[in-house]
């Protein structure tokens, strides 16, 4: 199809987030395709908004460090021995080389200071000398500001022990942004759980919107997942919340028949459940998400969140940590737990890739408009094209 590039995708856009939901239209594909598309969300998006990094259990003590690569570019997160939170560029101030390089470093660990394996210059991580130059080997016959020698700082904010990072100075606290997800989320305690396990699939060759779509709407459970999630949590009973802003939430009760999951040896995998939740939340899973590319799976036994991040106009890697209580990690049955739970997220991630995938050869092809509308089930789909269209053409405004 013939088209006039970035201004009209732009403007097309526009249009479609101020259609209301009962006519509501899918975006146009090149929005999952333009390479000029792709370069505008990581600049506005992923370079100046709000991004969820990880979870506060994984730096939980003074020296821990968590590696970041979900901003496009290298970041590390800290805590400090006065317990607060850092969020550094991993980019060595010298020949910018990064002081983290993952082909010898792990995802995350402990340490006193950030030594750069090029040349071992060190930076501190204490308070608020944190990322300030400590040691500059052999260069004591050049001139150069030490003091001013610095890795820079990234804001940094922990909601609900989610780690949210941003780069830009001047953007509104995340906060206040999503008080309307707050009463849903605090049943759950999520700042409290622990890290059960992380899983990632790098290089998934579809645009990263097209798997957060995927993740925010129970629609397809009936196609996609009609032997599995479908059986268990029946898509036509999902309750969509009219939430604002950039964040969402739904509510899906348990099927009256379930049957509870088993493990490999068909022994019945009974799980630690979350201190304190109402029969609501003992009775179903409720979905949360927050744009740009954030869900979250909560159930009575744990929560799950899920990323995407972009790594290209057709790739993302997706990326999964799952929270329990700090309880369940003392049962004797905790390992064949998470093995079984490993193993039904794989088996869900597949049938997902299948869906993923095949809607990204379609976009490929450049189709016609689908004529097509939005399901009453798709609402976070059309919610988040308003907030495409606030970020990338300065369409409305997200916050309530």
């Amino acid at each position: 199809m013939l088209h006039d590039g970035l201004p009209s995708l732009l403007g097309e856009l526009a249009r479609i987030a101020e259609l209301p939901l009962e006519r509501g239209e899918t975006l146009p594909a090149r929005a999952y395709t333009s390479e000029d598309f792709y370069r505008l969300e990581r600049d506005r998006i992923f370079g100046s908004d709000w991004v969820c990094v990880g979870h506060v259990a994984q730096v939980a003590e003074p020296g821990d460090y968590l590696r970041v690569d979900d901003l496009g570019e290298p970041l590390v997160i800290t805590r400090d021995e006065h317990g607060d939170l850092h969020a550094l560029s991993r980019v060595c101030r010298h020949r910018f080389m990064d002081v983290l390089p993952p082909e010898t470093t792990p995802d995350q660990g402990s340490l006193k200071r950030l030594t750069c394996p090029y040349h071992t210059w060190t930076y501190r991580l204490n308070g608020e000398f944190a990322g300030q130059l400590a040691g500059a080997p052999l260069m004591n016959k050049v001139e150069f500001d030490r003091a001013a020698c610095r890795l820079p700082l990234h804001r940094l904010e922990v909601w609900h022990g989610l780690l949210m990072v941003c780069a830009d100075p001047d953007a509104p606290p995340l906060g206040p942004q999503l008080a309307d997800l707050d009463a849903t989320l605090a049943p759950y305690g999520l700042a409290d759980l622990v890290v059960a396990y992380t899983e990632r699939w790098d290089g998934v060759p579809a645009n990263w919107k097209v798997a957060f779509e995927n993740g925010s709407e129970n629609y397809h459970h009936m196609g996609s997942h009609a032997n599995t999630l479908e059986q268990i949590l029946p898509g036509k009973d999902t309750v969509v919340d009219e939430c604002e802003g950039r964040g969402f939430s739904m509510y899906t009760p348990f099927a009256p028949d379930m049957e509870i999951p088993k493990g490999p040896d068909g022994v019945e995998l009974v799980s630690t459940l979350l201190p304190g939740l109402g029969m609501r939340q003992l009775s179903g899973m409720t979905v949360a998400g927050v744009f740009p590319n954030l869900a979250m799976a909560l159930m009575p036994d744990g929560v799950a969140f899920v990323r995407w991040v972009p790594r290209g106009p057709a790739t993302h890697d997706a990326l999964v940590t799952s929270l329990v209580p700090a309880a369940a990690k003392q049962r004797p049955g905790f390992d064949a737990y998470v093995a079984a739970s490993k193993e039904q997220f794989r088996v869900i991630q597949t049938e997902d890739l299948v869906a993923i995938r095949g809607v990204q050869r379609g976009l490929a092809t450049d189709p016609a408009p689908s004529g097509g509308r939005f399901s009453h089930l798709e609402r976070p789909l059309w919610q988040f094209q308003r907030y495409l269209a606030e970020r990338l053409a300065g369409v409305g405004a997200m916050t309530p």
